[in-house]
């Protein structure tokens, strides 16, 4: 059974979210969705690397905040509520030097004020790189 709000949601509606944002300039795009899950890519370029020539933790964080984020907004009543990350972490597992990386979140807890999601990102051989805990906090819209 599906977790969103929209029952059928699709890559496109998904990049609507994301234009002129961090993700945009990242190159972060929606690869896929299912009933219960998100997945996006990111390039390991200029713009995610650190000066070693590996990808920046920042930017998993980033990829993971962003699909977390996205994903709670997609369970929630957008006209009512809001949602923002209050907490995230990252274990940084292996390096990658090039070519992109996948991130797919799925809910560890969909309460009423507060989701938390596992976010695992990938690279091409499907090898771990990042395994991150993303808490978002649910709010009433004030008027």
């Amino acid at each position: 059974m599906a977790i969103w709000f929209h029952k059928k949601i699709s890559t496109d509606h998904l990049k609507e979210l994301g234009k002129g944002t961090m993700s945009d300039h990242l190159g972060i795009e929606w690869v896929d969705a299912g009933d219960n899950w998100l997945k996006a890519k990111m390039p390991v370029d200029q713009r995610t690397i650190q000066p070693y020539g590996f990808l920046h933790g920042g930017a998993s964080c980033v990829l993971a905040e962003t699909i977390g984020s996205v994903a709670s907004a997609m369970v929630i009543d957008l006209s009512a509520y809001q949602c923002m990350g209050i907490e995230i972490n990252a274990n940084h597992i292996r390096s990658v030097k090039e070519g992109f990386v996948f991130g797919v979140c799925t809910p560890l807890h969909l309460g009423n004020t507060i989701h938390v999601w596992d976010i695992r990102i990938t690279d091409e051989k499907e090898n771990l790189i990042c395994i991150s805990r993303l808490t978002v906090a649910i709010r009433k819209k004030k008027d």
